[in-house]
């Protein structure tokens, strides 16, 4: 269950990361809108990724992969917030996403880690 809730929002969160970029190519910037292009699509990619891992240690590691994702995003969000490209208001709203999404990874992951345990 929680899975499926972990795709479905880090889908949104990547079209969400998408129209970003594309605002922020509209005002000429490509150094940051390129980095958190690339990292806030990945994280759905990953998640997507272990859906179809070779086993428990391999879903983690996807799984961890996507988490690296979304703390870099989130460095990129601060980044471009500081800088004046996004205002409070969409920094509040897309950092709160990927942080849910940050909470969520690591409870799977420690979910499962927990699991192979047993």
């Amino acid at each position: 269950m929680q899975e499926s809730k972990l795709r479905d929002r880090s889908l949104d969160f990547a079209v969400q990361i998408i129209n970003l970029v594309k605002y922020l190519k509209s005002k000429h910037e490509t150094i940051i809108s390129n980095q958190i292009g690339r990292s806030g699509t990945s994280i759905g990619a990953n998640i997507r990724e272990a859906q179809y891992a070779h086993g428990k240690p391999d879903f983690i590691a996807k799984l961890q992969i996507a988490l690296k994702e979304a703390n870099e995003t989130g460095y990129w969000l601060e980044l471009l917030f500081k800088t004046d490209y996004i205002d409070e208001q969409t920094y509040r709203s897309l950092d709160s996403a990927c942080a849910g999404i940050r909470v969520m990874l690591i409870s799977s992951i420690n979910t499962t880690k927990q699991n192979m345990g047993k």
